[in-house]
């Protein structure tokens, strides 16, 4: 099995020693993205709301890299530092996804690279 490396400008770049995907056939490896905007490496805000919202837009970015879409996801985890956030993530969440849904887990975390208040990775299977 051939493992690929998947990069694109139009997510964040990788701020450690990691990929922002690995593609091995045909299951994709997502990284965990955070509301970083791709061209300023900065957070986009300080809201929760907009953190969400930049997390879903660095996610499908990845997906679309590797050739898939968030629909291709069947897994994500979702790192909250304040789980009262919850109902906002799946409001958003709902605005990137259809059914049927990925698995998914939301576990609360006390601190995420660079203060965010959101982190989200998964794992995407591509169509043959």
């Amino acid at each position: 099995m051939s493992k690929a490396i998947i990069q694109t400008d139009r997510a964040p770049k990788a701020i450690g020693t990691y990929s922002q995907a690995v593609k091995a056939g045909n299951t994709v490896y997502l990284s965990g993205q955070i509301p970083l905007v791709p061209d300023t490496m900065e957070m986009v805000s300080d809201e929760f709301a907009g953190q969400a919202e930049q997390v879903f837009k660095n996610l499908q970015a990845v997906c679309k890299a590797a050739g898939g879409s968030m629909q291709d996801l069947v897994k994500v985890n979702i790192y909250l530092t304040d789980l009262s956030n919850f109902a906002t993530v799946n409001d958003i969440m709902s605005q990137y996804f259809s059914q049927p849904y990925p698995a998914r887990a939301a576990i609360g975390v006390a601190a995420l690279p660079k203060g965010s208040q959101i982190e989200i990775d998964g794992v995407m299977e591509l169509p043959e």
